[in-house]
């Protein structure tokens, strides 16, 4: 519980130099603070650029929505130690006696006791010959006397970049030392509390010991929410760079960057101009965004923001509630309580701190099973929530025939709190139920409804209330008339589709449609699964043989979690369409927590093997040409002759797989998904792998087919010239000249393609083919969605039917071009 009055020692970008707040002068001048000097309460330290002010901060307690001064917090120095009201009297910043550290303290006490203290960096060091210094990048920096702030920080004794809050300024780090036993931990962000409460809150960012940004949760479960994992800090960067040129507010003025040295890896970001206004907060509920501030608005701009859709934040609402990301502006708007709970405090929810989330008005009747398994008379009932995600962390009960089984499971414990049951599966959540979100009825199955566990008084309440609308709760003497819903539904999915555990039929006996197998029959195609094929994504795959000899690949599904999801995609996304280009879905199996997916085996591998390992058969310009155009119609299939528009997500030379004659076949649909034909869905989970992904994966904007065609682009770059796109060794020096595209651009316009193409390839080459490939490539790689061309183009200007004039270069390839020309200077 914080005191009435807290106050903290901050330091604050003010826009207008604290002049609202009526104190007296700083402590010193140019931002300095020397042996012997004191900051006490209603003093200032200044930077000489008057952008930062360090001082005693009270966090007003106010709501959103009222009037707030423009002053924002970017470092607290005691967050978690709080200034009472009778320390105020007499608190003071000052550097300690013996100059270690700087400490705040009260004037009567020794320096063996402050209320918060730097950390002691050189003991050797005296009070007299250290001062402390407020920098223009915001940084509160402890030197030696005799060093100027110009000196390398690895020089400085203590600074406050080194220690982040929740804001990271230009100049600052996010990352992690490799030394072990090393003077500095890994440097991150943490979310503040509240509105007025500064002390660490929920959620953090950090770069994990792989090199991978990471947004995570704080306190149990500890959930990684969101994380760049395509790829390593250097495909960040690109991205980045993209991100920040296609807003005309910020092109040009932040330069992302990253570092792996010996002793650490990090990412920072510079300004251009110093004097704009910017900085990274994580927000109080979990989401990372660049804030710039707006002269013209006299406020700050939020420019971008990750994870883009609200709800995606781990358990941002608190348990029993339920998230829309569409539904508001404010925080709070975003989240409801479920039906007959309420909010847990109100007061918090003003001030952003939703993690109390709802409590339910009424207790559960909860009464433990008897011996026999069967619920002992609770009077508890279950209402349905649909068109909603399912609660983090379920778990299976097994032996489950019916939905009145897996209802009665529930009733039976007195810690179940809600159940689901779909596809023959009994999923039920214990405790608090968390990461609820409310889906459009395109992302997700109508078979997904939760059943919410109420007390029975609460329920005819929520009856009375909806009375003309129709609610259907279960309860463990009703169950005849949902039997006979079951079968039904039952009934109209077998039509539909053979399911699990159907007999094995013949491939010529299947009539076109996919096939249930048997998990042993699968074993003994594949010979127990000896001969593996590859693996990715979520499983391995095995070659194998059916009875007729019609060879097949099995993918096996290796994570459950997370193999159910992928199983579910692949399924629905190709179980249905038939293209020569696109790879062909015989079955699946799924037994228990086994599940597969049967394909037909392509006898020549996958592109990138082709491409790029040496001991692989070289492709000839004709089979190149005759790929590109195939993998065109492939996706142009999938964009527009589908009832649905498919979009992959995922396409890259691994995921194109190469037939007896070379033919190719689009292949690993788990990442697809099907979107209405206004592209009105944001998909709010990156799709796809680093080095092919268009830059609105990060911008936040609704994911088009567009996305498609920018990695289609990225692929034709490397059929060209049997390289990656994506060097894999990066220096400082070498890193952005190795771009290959950024190479291919300049040549293509100074009209040199023969240096760009695979030196396999030697005389056998068609130049009016090569530079149509080119063209089409660098059109389909555009930053903005706009200029790139539809499939359906793309398809004609690779058969010959239509011209394309010579692509402009991208701007995120313009930048990356004038920063190599920069340093080879």
């Amino acid at each position: 519980m914080l005191p009435p009055t807290p106050l903290y020692v901050a330091l604050a970008a003010a826009l207008i130099f604290f002049s609202s707040l009526h104190t007296p002068a700083a402590a010193a001048d140019g931002g300095t603070l020397a042996a012997g000097q004191a900051l006490a309460a209603g003093g200032k330290l200044v930077s000489r650029s008057g952008k930062f002010a360090l001082g005693f901060f009270q966090f007003r307690q106010t709501l959103p929505g009222s009037a707030i001064p423009v002053c924002t917090p970017v470092w607290i120095a005691n967050r978690e130690r709080p200034i009472t009201e009778s320390e105020l009297k007499v608190a003071q910043l000052r550097i300690s006696r013996d100059g270690n550290k700087l400490i705040v303290t009260n004037n009567t006490s020794t320096d063996e006791s402050p209320i918060w203290s730097s950390a002691v960096t050189n003991s050797t060091t005296n009070a007299s010959s250290v001062h402390a210094v407020l920098m223009n990048t915001g940084n509160l920096a402890l030197l030696p006397e005799t060093q100027s702030t110009a000196v390398p920080t690895s020089s400085y004794l203590w600074q406050s970049f080194d220690y982040p809050t929740d804001v990271g300024l230009p100049g600052a780090k996010i990352g992690w030392n490799k030394l072990a036993g090393g003077n500095y931990f890994s440097r991150q962000f943490i979310s503040k509390k509240s509105l007025v409460d500064p002390s660490p809150g929920s959620y953090s960012i950090n770069i994990d010991s792989n090199g991978f940004t990471q947004l995570t949760t704080r306190n149990a479960p500890i959930v990684k929410y969101w994380s760049w994992t395509s790829g390593r800090l250097e495909e960040l960067v690109l991205a980045l760079t993209a991100l920040i040129n296609m807003d005309p507010r910020t092109k040009g003025l932040l330069v992302p960057d990253y570092m792996d040295t010996a002793d650490e890896v990090y990412f920072t970001y510079s300004i251009t101009n110093e004097s704009a206004s910017v900085f990274v907060p994580i927000d109080i509920t979990g989401q990372l965004k660049l804030m710039l501030w707006s002269e013209s608005k006299q406020s700050w701009e939020t420019i971008y923001a990750q994870p883009s859709d609200f709800c995606l934040t781990f358990a941002v609402c608190g348990p029993f509630t339920v998230c829309n990301g569409n539904s508001g502006s404010g925080t709070s708007s975003f989240c409801g309580c479920m039906e007959t709970f309420s909010q847990t405090s109100p007061r918090d929810w003003e001030l952003s701190d939703l993690t109390g989330g709802c409590a339910r008005r009424t207790p559960l009747d909860c009464k433990a099973s008897n011996r026999s398994g069967t619920s002992s008379g609770s009077t508890d009932v279950f209402h349905p929530i649909a068109q909603v995600t399912l609660p983090y962390n379920p778990r299976g009960i097994e032996g489950v025939a019916a939905q009145s089984d897996c209802a009665e499971a529930c009733l039976g414990d007195c810690n179940c709190t809600a159940y689901s049951y779909s596809n023959g599966k009994c999923s039920v959540w214990h405790g608090d139920l968390l990461n609820v979100n409310q889906a459009d009825s395109n992302a997700f199955s109508s078979q997904d409804v939760l059943y919410l566990r109420l007390a029975k008084s609460d329920f005819q309440s929520l009856n009375r209330t909806n009375k003309r609308t129709p609610t259907v709760a279960i309860t463990a003497s009703v169950v005849g008339s949902g039997i006979v819903v079951l079968m039904l539904v039952f009934m109209i999915w077998r039509n539909r589709v053979k399911w699990c555990n159907a007999p094995l039929h013949g491939i010529q006996d299947s009539g076109g449609g996919i096939i249930a197998f048997k998990y042993t029959d699968l074993c003994c195609a594949t010979k127990n699964f000896s001969d593996r094929l590859g693996g990715g994504g979520f499983g391995s795959v095995f070659k194998g043989l059916l009875g007729d000899s019609t060879a097949i690949a099995v993918k096996r599904l290796d994570d459950a979690r997370q193999g159910e999801k992928q199983f579910r995609a692949e399924v629905s996304s190709i179980g249905m369409i038939q293209h020569i280009n696109l790879v062909k879905l015989f079955g699946f199996c799924c037994e228990g927590d086994k599940r597969l997916l049967v394909y037909e085996h392509v006898v020549n591998g996958s592109l990138d093997a082709h491409l790029f390992q040496s001991n692989a058969t070289v492709l000839n310009w004709t089979r190149r040409y005759k790929i590109a155009i195939g993998v065109a119609r492939g996706l142009c299939y999938l964009h527009q002759s589908c009832r649905e528009c498919i979009i992959h997500c995922d396409i890259k030379p691994e995921n194109i797989l190469l037939d007896a004659s070379f033919a190719p076949k689009i292949a690993d649909f788990g990442m697809a998904v099907f979107v209405g034909r206004d592209f009105s869905r944001v998909l709010t989970t990156f799709r796809g792998t680093a080095g092919y992904l268009a830059p609105e994966w990060l911008s936040g904007i609704p994911i088009t087919p567009k996305v498609d065609v920018y990695s289609f682009g990225m692929v034709m770059l490397e059929i060209i010239s049997g390289k990656r796109n994506t060097p894999e060794v990066f220096s400082k020096s070498s890193y952005h000249v190795a771009y290959f595209p950024v190479q291919a651009i300049r040549k293509l316009h100074e009209g040199d393609l023969q240096s760009l193409v695979d030196p396999q390839l030697q005389e056998d080459l068609n130049l009016e083919e090569a530079e149509r490939l080119c063209k089409v490539a660098f059109w389909c790689i555009q930053d903005n969605e706009c200029d790139r061309p539809t499939m359906v183009d793309v398809v004609r200007v690779l058969e010959g039917l239509q011209e394309l004039d010579m692509p402009p270069m991208p701007r995120l390839l313009a930048a990356i071009t004038e920063h190599a020309d920069v340093e080879l200077m």
